[in-house]
């Protein structure tokens, strides 16, 4: 019994003695030293309250969250600040013609449509060639004449142009235009001018060429309304002639439902040229045919 105690005294004592030894050394360690005992034993004790991991993805993904309709309020408010520039529509002829004042066709409107068309087509020289004098054309239209009362202004001898027209195959007034209808429209206001002058339509809706040739061929025709495709088309066949041709009366200042003139349509422009070309500016140079705006 006597050992059991002296055991117990010899490790209460051996305890007390190292608990003693381990305050000693704690009071000889600097303030710095006990400071991040400190802080170690601090943070191992939070680690064990901290939560668990998912409650902290929850938080970050609710920041995330914050943070994208922050940004997306921010964009929203820059785009209201400063908003997009819609791309402007390429305007088309129909949308500058809507918008634009008509105004009468003047000789050198189609002096300059000729100079552009062919310029890189023909030589300095030949360019020349295609000039036309003022005295080259007919009065033009000043948008105040019906087709009948310009025809009577700028040919006021046409009686006597008839009566002496005796040429198959030829015609002394050729009236130019864009279409079929507008053919067809044109010698309806014809009918106060010409007087017992046969006319013919010259266009290529539901008619051949063959049968407009034979036509020519057959009577004397005094006046031809068409457009320049079946014009062109009917010079180049010898069908018609521009021998007896005095007066060529473009159909120059009327517009379509697009609000296009007969040289604001790419493909009838190109035939119009073609067909001043086939001999017509050469004959108005040399002074026998004389071109009209109406």
């Amino acid at each position: 019994m006597g050992d059991d105690l002296g055991e117990d005294w010899w490790t209460h004592e051996g305890h007390s003695d190292v608990s003693d030894k381990e305050e000693e050394v704690e009071e000889k360690r600097s303030p710095s030293e006990q400071q991040q005992t400190q802080t170690k034993t601090g943070k191992k004790r939070k680690s064990l309250t901290e939560p668990p991991a998912k409650a902290q993805k929850k938080k970050k993904t609710g920041q995330k969250e914050c943070a994208i309709v922050q940004e997306k309020e921010q964009g929203d408010s820059d785009r209201a600040v400063n908003p997009k520039k819609r791309k402007r529509k390429k305007k088309t002829i129909t949308d500058v013609l809507a918008v634009s004042e008509p105004k009468p066709g003047c000789p050198a409107d189609l002096q300059n449509i000729v100079n552009q068309y062919f310029s890189d087509k023909r030589s300095i020289i030949e360019m020349e060639e295609l000039k036309l004098k003022d005295s080259n054309f007919l009065t033009c239209n000043d948008l105040t004449h019906s087709l009948s009362s310009y025809l009577k202004e700028v040919c006021p001898k046409w009686a006597k142009v008839q009566k002496q027209h005796t040429e198959k195959g030829s015609v002394p007034l050729l009236i130019v235009c864009s279409s079929a209808l507008r053919t067809i429209e044109l010698i309806k206001q014809l009918t106060t001018f010409k007087g017992d002058a046969k006319v013919m339509k010259l266009f290529a809706k539901h008619i051949k060429v063959e049968e407009q040739v034979k036509l020519l061929q057959k009577g004397i025709t005094h006046i031809g309304v068409g457009t320049p495709g079946r014009l062109q088309c009917l010079i180049e066949k010898d069908g018609l002639t521009l021998q007896s041709l005095s007066h060529l009366v473009l159909d120059w200042n009327w517009r379509d439902q697009k609000f296009r003139r007969m040289v604001d349509i790419p493909e009838i422009k190109v035939d119009l040229l073609k067909l001043l070309d086939t001999g017509t500016l050469k004959a108005c140079r040399e002074g026998r045919v004389k071109i009209g705006l109406f």
